[in-house]
């Protein structure tokens, strides 16, 4: 399974498509801001649609990287980070705590910051479009208490995490000095699209499913489209099992080691058409046995962070590329060719 392996300064060549895709948005958003002033609505209005697209492409990128940073070296990890930072309009590293500590380690649990049982309405469809806000509040509070722990406890981490926040705020806030419709239209607009969709596919990944389980635990959708668009992303299941992997890797560690085992309603292709049924016609709230959830019981988080040993075993390469030295990198690349011969136990 050589296909992947790359000699390049990226681990594998597939990430092209990852840097084409960040360059498009930035360019589009640069074209977007520049000639907006004496553009016309119908030429605004489209490229204003395009870059919220694009920028939630870019947040799945940024999802990626946390997990699979792209280059052999992690000094060009480290840089990446800040071009995605401005892409994403928030430091990638913040990314990490709630995401790869909370949501992965402890995923639907009380100590998820994220769990989709916080999401509460009757109407389901209200709990797809309003997840976002209703985790929100919880999710800044914990990143605070991290970047504390983190000052405290691996100062490079907490640097590149500071420089990617002043960084990001200081470009967003000053181009809304120079024209501030033009900075909302494509890039505030853009940004929050994106922060808001990629925390809303927790709804879609895991609502109704059984965390217990050792593969029931998320949905997967194999529709080509969208994992073209996503890197792979509609393959959950296989994220979550192997975090680390690269994207380009998971349809195969899917069809093998997932799927035979999955429950079928859970091995879906069509994103719309699943998102339809769930918020839509019939719109009702279920599991994956097709049994009503109801509201959910409300429920308080528990705290996660104290019991975090940085530079553990158990958590190491968790923290982006600030935890990941150049030869885990080039190691990785090796193990993970083998990883469709991988059989789960």
């Amino acid at each position: 399974m050589n296909r992947t392996k790359s000699k390049s300064i990226l681990r594998y060549k597939e990430d092209l498509r990852t840097i084409g895709f960040v360059a498009l948005y930035l360019f589009l958003t640069i074209i977007g801001f520049v000639t907006y002033s004496y553009a016309s609505w119908g030429v605004v209005i489209p490229l204003v649609l395009v870059c919220c697209f694009l920028c939630f492409v870019c947040s799945v990128i940024v999802h990626n990287t946390i997990h699979a940073p792209m280059f052999r070296k992690k000094s060009w990890n480290k840089a990446f980070q800040f071009i995605l930072s401005i892409s994403y309009g928030y430091s990638v590293s913040a990314f990490v705590p709630g995401h790869n500590f909370s949501h992965h380690k402890e995923t639907q649990t009380n100590k998820d910051s994220m769990r989709t049982t916080k999401a509460r309405f009757r109407w389901n469809l209200l709990n797809q479009a309003l997840f976002f806000f209703l985790v929100t509040k919880d999710v800044l509070v914990q990143e605070i208490r991290w970047v504390k722990k983190m000052y405290k406890e691996k100062r490079s981490w907490y640097n590149q995490w500071l420089a990617e926040t002043l960084l990001v705020n200081g470009l967003k806030f000053g181009i809304l000095l120079i024209d501030w419709q033009a900075a909302l239209l494509f890039v505030w607009l853009p940004n929050f699209y994106g922060v808001w969709g990629i925390v809303g596919t927790n709804i879609w990944q895991h609502d109704g499913t059984d965390q217990d389980h050792p593969y029931n635990h998320s949905r997967t959708f194999k529709s080509n489209l969208l994992n073209f668009f996503t890197f792979n992303n509609g393959y959950h299941g296989a994220h979550h099992e192997k975090p680390g992997l690269h994207w380009s890797l998971l349809p195969e560690y899917h069809a093998k080691n997932i799927e035979p085992y999955l429950h079928p309603n859970l091995n879906r292709v069509s994103l719309v058409k699943y998102l339809w049924e769930a918020n839509i016609y019939p719109g009702k709230r279920v599991d994956y046995l097709g049994n009503p959830i109801g509201v959910p019981a409300p429920s308080v988080d528990e705290d996660w962070i104290a019991g975090v040993r940085i530079g553990s075993k158990k958590n190491r390469k968790d923290l982006g590329a600030d935890d990941v030295n150049d030869n885990d990198i080039l190691n990785t690349v090796e193990i993970v060719e083998n990883v469709g011969e991988t059989v789960k136990a």
